[in-house]
């Protein structure tokens, strides 16, 4: 295929490495510097410096260029950037091509979701989806096997898109499932802070797994209560993209509660971590939806008290784990 890959932070960086292996790439991104440099070093410096370009990628800071003749279009970029970059997109003389989104998150102020969001910037016909999954770019980068989802309302085209970029190092799975992915991608980055400081504090192994366990209860809940299927929640994007974002090394929002936990305030924090931690912005929105909704989510109105009011990391962590005992009879839905 033919695919233009819009944002160069690690991510995207990533994908274009991963796709010009087997697809006619081109990495775009809106600083024209920073393109010229990459393409001059054929290496992201600041996010993948150990991960050389393929001597095929292609990179542009013209979106036009970038995008001309493309089969399908993805948008790589902070979900702060989404709605910029669609807007960008159907602003073009050309027809867009079909677009899928790696962005994570609900959009700052408004609590949308990205097809949310697409659905105010789109037409009607297009076609769109969301690439997520458990994938550390540079692991995706440097070649490792991973597996991750593709998921569209229409499921034809996300089970051709699978079809299309699937490889045996990045096998991707359809999903019609696309309020529940895109739950899961975006809320587990919540779960993933919340983590971090329990073992920033050292509370054990113990304490981790339960906190994961309840955090996979909440996501359930508030995707259920969107509409979604329990099932995606058992899947790539919902469990597997838990598991990997609150136990590995390489996840940003672990290190967010890490450094949380050291007691360092959150300006220091998110400026010594130097990329964006989605979980972050991710956590008061969705706060803001489950009180809406009426959704218990203890663990993410813990990550608020911690992230927006002072709240004490210690006790934070102390106060979820000593909560009243409940019935788990419903399984994880109570």
């Amino acid at each position: 295929m033919k695919l233009a890959i819009l944002g160069a932070g690690a991510w995207g960086s990533a994908l274009a490495i991963a796709f010009a292996r087997h697809h006619q790439v081109t990495l775009w991104a809106r600083d024209a510097e920073q393109i010229r440099r990459m393409d001059a070093e054929r290496v992201n410096q600041r996010y993948l410096p150990d991960c050389p370009f393929p001597e095929p990628l292609t990179l542009s800071s013209d979106l036009a260029a970038a995008t001309r003749d493309a089969e399908l279009a993805l948008i790589v970029t902070p979900m702060a950037g989404l709605r910029p970059t669609l807007k960008s997109l159907m602003a073009l003389d050309a027809p867009s091509p079909p677009i899928l989104w790696a962005c994570k998150g609900f959009e700052a102020g408004s609590s949308l979701l990205p097809h949310q969001v697409a659905e105010e910037e789109l037409p009607a016909d297009h076609l769109y989806g969301a690439l997520s999954g458990p994938s550390f770019a540079r692991e995706v980068a440097q070649g490792l096997p991973a597996a991750a989802a593709i998921a569209s309302d229409h499921a034809e085209f996300a089970a051709s898109v699978a079809r299309e970029l699937h490889s045996p190092l990045l096998r991707l799975y359809a999903n019609d499932d696309l309020v529940g992915v895109e739950v899961g991608g975006a809320v587990k980055n919540v779960m993933a802070i919340a983590t971090g400081v329990a073992d920033g504090l050292d509370f054990g192994l113990n304490a981790r797994a339960a906190l994961i366990t309840r955090g996979l209860a909440e996501i359930t809940r508030l995707a259920m209560a969107l509409g979604a299927s329990p099932q995606t929640m058992m899947g790539l994007s919902g469990m597997g993209d838990l598991i990997l974002t609150c136990t590995g090394a390489l996840s940003r929002n672990r290190q967010v509660g890490l450094k949380l936990a050291e007691g360092k305030p959150l300006q220091q924090v998110l400026d010594e971590l130097g990329h964006v931690a989605e979980g972050v912005a991710t956590a008061r929105e969705v706060l803001t939806m489950a009180e809406r909704l009426q959704v218990d989510m203890p663990i993410t109105a813990a990550v608020c008290g911690l992230l927006y009011q002072g709240h004490d990391p210690q006790q934070v962590v102390d106060g979820l784990l000593r909560r009243s005992p409940k019935s788990e009879s419903g399984g994880l839905l109570d």
